[in-house]
């Protein structure tokens, strides 16, 4: 199919552009003012922001094991939807994603990339390195154990010198367990007046210093899974100015809720990190503009509605986020059209070694974006709909989606 994506502001080599996009049999094939239609489908992207398709480094998929909450499927239909062209699944499934085998049957390159990450221990029970070597030849390079933190320090040297000679990354879920046991928000004044046992800021940034000397030590490039705090902002800032390999990524929830939307106890707002304090949602909302934090990670964390229907200290962590991450970081954070493309598309990508960046000749994955047009979340495509702003009016939208595929998402009621 030939398509011709007119009047749209297209994220060039140069900047942004006022140029015609012309997309055949899965890419790129022209890039020009002026492109005239011939037998092409025509988009008028008018008022629009053409760029890369967004990539979310941090995307829980369910699938094995929790079917229920999501699948791999869902989920893709879910990333489209948000404009998202790459997805890295986590690998704290059932069966947890720490062999070879596992990761294959995760992978999936059409009509969206779907790429595995894998395990840093096995079981992610942080007593024994997973399957390193096998889940690197099945094509995993990023290794976390997110949903726990790694805290032998050990342990978490040995996998960073062998991540580090296969050129890999190790990314942590922050979050000292000792510090952190029991808890269930961000431990502070809200928490204190609800009598609720809180989760310490401290009990990120401990790991997180912890983890910086490590790197030091073994040269391993090492990721910040949803940085929550402004003391990790400045651990990450400080880091980067050493010149250690570390890169970072805020998810959308924490750039926009802070602790006080927990005194409604809706088990929505219990997340993983906590919902922290307005001056750490300021800092983080600075740091994603300075490029201090790298990358919008969504956290995309299902649940089905019985799960999260009980008490709040019941009720799981975590929220859908991968079909609204683009409003509401339009909404929490000035960026321009550049700075957007390059949050939530080229650096993420960069940050696992993509060749991300603009739209050129040959690019397969765009996204057209409308930055002023409002729409209603109230059609979820996960199966999951754990999220504060289902049914709300949302600014800034995805309307169209292009991957080797084709165009695979419109913005045409019933297509997705």
């Amino acid at each position: 199919m030939r398509y011709l994506i007119t009047g749209g502001s297209v994220l060039t080599e140069s900047g942004p552009e006022d140029v015609d996009v012309e997309f055949v049999d899965g890419s790129v094939t022209r890039l020009e003012a002026g492109i005239q239609p011939d037998e092409h489908q025509v988009i008028d992207a008018t008022d629009s922001w053409v760029g890369p398709g967004f990539f979310d480094l941090h995307t829980h998929l369910r699938e094995p094991g929790q079917e229920w909450k999501e699948d791999i499927a869902s989920g893709m239909a879910a990333a489209i939807a948000g404009g998202f062209t790459s997805v890295v699944a986590m690998p704290n499934t059932d069966p947890v994603i720490d062999a070879g085998h596992l990761a294959r049957q995760i992978t999936r390159h059409e009509p969206i990339r779907v790429i595995p990450s894998g395990a840093v221990t096995l079981g992610q029970e942080g007593t024994q390195l997973a399957h390193l070597d096998d889940l690197w030849a099945a094509g995993v390079r990023l290794f976390t154990d997110d949903g726990y933190t790694v805290a032998d320090a050990g342990l978490l040297r040995r996998a960073m010198e062998y991540v580090a000679q296969l050129g890999g990354l190790v990314a942590q879920h922050a979050e000292d367990p000792g510090l952190c046991r029991n808890g269930h928000m961000h431990e502070g004044s809200v928490s204190s007046r609800l009598g609720i046992t809180g989760l310490p800021a401290a009990g990120e940034e401990v790991i997180i210093a912890r983890d910086l000397k490590l790197v030091e030590l073994t040269g391993c490039r090492y990721h910040i899974q949803h940085a929550s705090t402004a003391a990790t902002v400045e651990l990450i800032r400080s880091a980067k100015h050493a010149g250690l390999p570390v890169t970072a990524e805020v998810t959308p929830h924490h750039l926009m809720l802070d602790h006080r939307e927990v005194e409604s106890m809706d088990p929505v707002y219990k997340m993983y990190p906590p919902l922290r304090t307005p001056d750490d949602v300021d800092a983080l909302r600075a740091a994603l503009v300075d490029g201090t934090i790298d990358a919008v990670g969504t956290d995309h964390a299902p649940h089905a509605a019985f799960e999260k229907d009980v008490t709040f200290e019941e009720a799981p962590r975590g929220i859908v986020g991968l079909e609204t991450a683009a409003s509401i970081v339009r909404a929490a954070v000035e960026l321009d059209q550049t700075s957007f493309f390059e949050r939530m598309a080229i650096a993420p990508g960069g940050v696992l070694g993509e060749a991300a960046g603009p739209i050129v000749v040959g690019s397969s994955d765009l996204v057209v974006f409308d930055p002023e047009a409002e729409w209603t979340f109230d059609r979820p495509r996960s199966k999951s709909a754990n999220s504060p702003w289902l049914n709300q009016r949302l600014k800034g939208t995805v309307t169209q989606v292009f991957t080797r595929s084709g165009l695979v998402s419109t913005d045409e009621e019933g297509e997705s």
